[in-house]
């Protein structure tokens, strides 16, 4: 079983909780077109001015949102503190360009921190390195501003160095104000010559952040925090905690420098992640399940999006995905809860998924298709004790040949076989789990 070198942040309740939340909120909830809006459409600030007017979430109630995230069974939420147009959620002492100075007229962080903590869930904030809004924020080839034709004149006067003290100033705000955070996931880094940008580039990295200091600050504020890879710090010893692939399934456990690491993978609902009115691109319950195991049988986690709209709502769509995923949740947590990938050496059968709960010692078969009476599991022979199907715990029954039939039949000699009613359990992916001996 493959087994990650320990972390400086503590992963230990990570790699047990699996299922997250991430919330992406902010000014771009109103033009609801996709949380890039301000770089895609390249709208001055006069105009996104218009969203900080208007943005009042009457019916912002956290206790909704992480009652909503723990009936689906989530553990964990990471949400947007600020995102890269450069509004904060929270009364920062930095800027006015913050909830408190919008018609919503109040701190939007405390309350959701408070509510979901009360859910027995842990805190995680996101925090862009980015920001478009920012008069220090150099103007680069990622920039909003990026083909405006006075771009050279709008950098005169600015300076990356201030902007690198309020971003500091800012994650230390956020990191004395709220008492114990558990995640803070950076984003991001953008250098010359990373991810395919070619090598006149303008973008930026390490020293655009004063990242070495930043994740120090991080660390010393909140020991422990787990932090994420995108502060360009890949060859620091210490520089990130887990890898965070994003919006793509890795085929296999992710690897860093041929070593097995600690890693999540973030997805949305649809194709954005703040909340887009008219995106119809949404996943149907089942293929969020079958992410979310196919992620955990990879040793992976799951950090799922909402983007809340205007008034401060997740939309009837995310509700009733989380709603989905919830039910299954409830009879089947048992098989992502602590798990991870099978034992080296045991192999799904076809359109299955596999979990393994070290501590247990249970294996989880997950059905993708149900097959016709039989599902053929090669080498456990002899090293199952018992089966059942996890929504009810009824029993499965198994066959396996005697100890001397594998000199006879070679390597189907160690097949175990388990015998399955013919009509598929009322559940989106049905689950066998495996005690082993």
């Amino acid at each position: 079983m493959m087994i990650p070198k320990p972390t400086v942040g503590d992963t230990s309740w990570f790699t047990q909780d699996r299922f997250g939340l991430f919330i992406h909120w902010g000014l771009y909830a109103l033009p609801a077109r996709h949380e890039w809006v301000k770089h895609i459409e390249q709208i001055p600030d006069a105009v996104y001015d218009t969203y900080f007017r208007h943005f009042d979430p009457d019916l912002y109630d956290p206790d909704l949102w992480a009652e909503a995230a723990s009936k689906a069974g989530m553990k964990y939420f990471v949400v947007t503190t600020k995102h890269h147009e450069g509004f904060c959620l929270w009364d920062s002492a930095l800027t006015d360009y913050k909830a408190t100075r919008t018609p919503a007229g109040r701190d939007l962080i405390g309350p959701m921190v408070d509510a979901f903590r009360a859910n027995g869930m842990r805190v995680g904030f996101y925090h862009s390195l980015i920001d478009w809004h920012h008069p220090d924020f150099t103007i680069d080839d990622l920039h909003s501003l990026r083909q405006h034709p006075d771009r050279q004149t709008l950098n005169q006067g600015r300076d990356q160095r201030r902007y690198i003290e309020y971003l500091h100033g800012q994650v230390r705000e956020l990191l004395t104000t709220y008492g114990r955070i558990d995640v803070l996931f950076y984003d991001f880094s953008y250098p010359p010559g990373s991810h395919g940008r070619p090598a006149d580039y303008r973008g930026k990295g390490h020293d655009d952040w004063g990242s070495e200091a930043l994740l120090q600050l991080t660390r010393q504020l909140q020991p422990g925090i787990i932090v994420n890879d995108r502060l360009d710090l890949d060859q620091v010893e210490g520089g990130w905690d887990i890898r965070t692939p994003e919006q793509f399934l890795p085929r296999q456990w992710v690897m860093f420098n041929g070593q097995p690491v600690v890693w999540e993978t973030c997805q949305t609902f649809s194709g954005s992640w703040g909340y887009h009115r008219d995106e119809n691109t949404w996943k149907s319950v089942d293929q969020l399940l079958h992410m979310l195991i196919e992620v955990v049988s990879k040793g992976g986690n799951l950090l799922l999006n909402v983007g809340p709209t205007g008034r401060g709502e997740f939309d009837e769509r995310a509700l009733d995905r989380l709603a989905g995923m919830g039910r299954w949740m409830h009879h089947h947590s048992r098989s992502i809860y602590g798990c991870t990938a099978a034992p080296e050496g045991i192999a799904p059968p076809a359109d299955c998924r596999l979990t393994y709960n070290p501590t247990t010692r249970r294996l989880y078969v997950h059905v993708f298709a149900w097959p016709m009476g039989q599902l053929h599991l090669d080498g456990l022979a002899g090293r199952v004790e018992y089966a059942q199907l996890l929504n009810d715990a009824s029993e499965v029954r198994i066959s396996q040949p005697p100890p001397h039939q594998a000199d006879v039949d070679g390597p189907g000699g160690q097949t175990l076989t388990l015998s399955l009613p013919v009509r598929q359990p009322s559940v989106a992916v049905p689950v066998i789990e495996l005690f082993l001996k």
